[in-house]
């Protein structure tokens, strides 16, 4: 009987960590209710602190990246999920409104940034040679997974109780991951004496990891990579791509449904059912980015995106329960399915040993744009009470990041784009 890679089980532990660390990013739409209720804070402020830890976890990527290599990965997964659970602990008394700046803005942005930022490329990169598409995408899925079990059950605890014992229920299940990652978790192959899933004697590398100043590599590799057209295409269509998701469905998608009379149960739970189709749809996108042009992947996410998000506002408007399925359908296929393409793109373009730190910067453009439409949202529904510009202008936007995909280079590395500015 064939033995399995322990790259797989790699893979079960990273997929289960990242699903306890993206409920926290996810349920901000959940919470935000409650606290202005419970609180009387204002949405835009309660959006803000939501906008701060986006922005936090997303700029920590490219020097988690540059940790993940000099510090190991199994202790920064085990530091991360320690702070989380210190924020979590904390908020159980919170009382202030500093208090929610510093506990979901500031603790959570970072003790998330290991987990919701890089540590799918680090694993796919490190632990597989073969499948990894399809490693990232499940991967990257597991976020979709976490909302898709736990969004419906934290709204129903919020409504029969309270929101502190939704976050109880967060904070058990970081409980639970502690001893996981310390009795499964591994740094890279070699620890086990095992080459890469899918690796070849003639592909192993003997190339050892330097222990570089993670603040002077993510740096470094920023200068390297901001001289090519590839990065900045790249990380304009991501900065886009978080403002169209997390940031505005994952903070305002439960509001804006509650400002048309729906139960907020019934509104995470049309995220839930997002969530299925988000869970096929990336794990599908990983599949299709090794066998097709990631370019006109990108293309056509952003386009089916876009034009859903311009239909929700519609749907809402007229309660209509057939379209607000066709928005969840279309909507949910392609929510992530934009992680695994970038990513091959960015491989291509800066090579495997880079990779992680420049799709680290990426990532933060991500979570900037994340940022904006967090706290854009929020304001302008105290400014207007109403949700609907936020949504179409996101969707506009979506049309706009598929025209940028367009103009990437195929196939063009690093290499190439440098000796071209130095024949210059």
């Amino acid at each position: 009987m064939k033995r399995i890679h322990y790259g797989w089980v790699i893979l079960v532990v990273t997929f289960f960590s990242i699903i306890v660390a993206g409920i926290i990013r996810s349920s901000s739409g959940v919470f935000l209710v409650p606290f202005e209720e419970e609180f009387g804070w204002d949405r835009a402020f309660i959006s803000l602190s939501f906008a701060i830890s986006l922005v936090i976890y997303g700029f920590s990527g490219p020097f988690v990246a540059a940790m993940l290599e000099s510090v190991g990965v199994k202790k920064m997964m085990w530091l991360a999920m320690s702070v989380l659970m210190l924020g979590i602990g904390l908020a159980f008394f919170m009382q202030y409104s500093w208090q929610l700046l510093l506990i979901w803005g500031i603790i959570f942005g970072l003790g998330s940034s290991v987990f919701l930022t890089v540590l799918s490329t680090y694993v796919a990169n490190h632990w597989f040679e073969k499948r990894r598409g399809l490693v990232l995408g499940i991967l990257t899925a597991s976020t979709a997974t976490g909302q898709l079990i736990f969004l419906p059950v934290l709204a129903a605890i919020i409504e029969k109780s309270s929101w502190r014992w939704a976050m109880g229920l967060i904070f058990v299940l970081s409980l639970i991951m502690m001893p996981l990652i310390l009795l499964f978790m591994k740094n890279n192959p070699k620890e086990l004496g095992l080459m890469r899933y899918g690796q070849t004697a003639d592909e192993m590398e003997e190339a050892t990891i330097e222990k570089k100043n993670p603040i002077h590599t993510a740096f470094a590799t920023l200068k390297e990579a901001v001289r090519v057209k590839q990065f900045w295409l790249l990380a304009g269509s991501f900065f886009i791509c978080g403002l169209s998701t997390s940031g505005l469905i994952g903070t305002h998608f439960i509001p804006f449904c509650i400002s048309f009379g729906i139960p907020e149960v019934t509104a995470a739970g049309l995220i839930a059912f997002m969530g299925i189709f988000d869970l096929i749809g990336t794990t599908l996108s990983g599949w299709l980015s090794d066998r097709y042009d990631n370019r006109w992947l990108l293309f056509w996410y952003y386009g089916f995106r876009g034009f859903s998000l311009l239909l929700l506002p519609f749907a809402l408007a007229e309660n209509s329960t057939f379209f607000l399925i066709v928005f969840a359908i279309f909507y949910g296929l392609d929510w992530i399915a934009t992680v695994p393409p970038t990513i091959n793109l960015a491989t291509q373009a800066f090579g495997t040993e880079k990779s992680g730190i420049v799709y680290g910067w990426i990532f933060a453009a991500h979570q900037a744009g994340a940022g904006v439409a967090a706290f854009g949202g929020g304001l302008i529904y105290t400014i207007w009470n109403s949700y609907q510009w936020a949504f179409l202008m996101a969707g506009i936007f979506c049309l706009l990041g598929g025209a940028f995909v367009l103009g990437i280079k195929k196939n063009a590395g690093i290499s190439d784009n440098l000796h071209k500015e130095e024949a210059v």
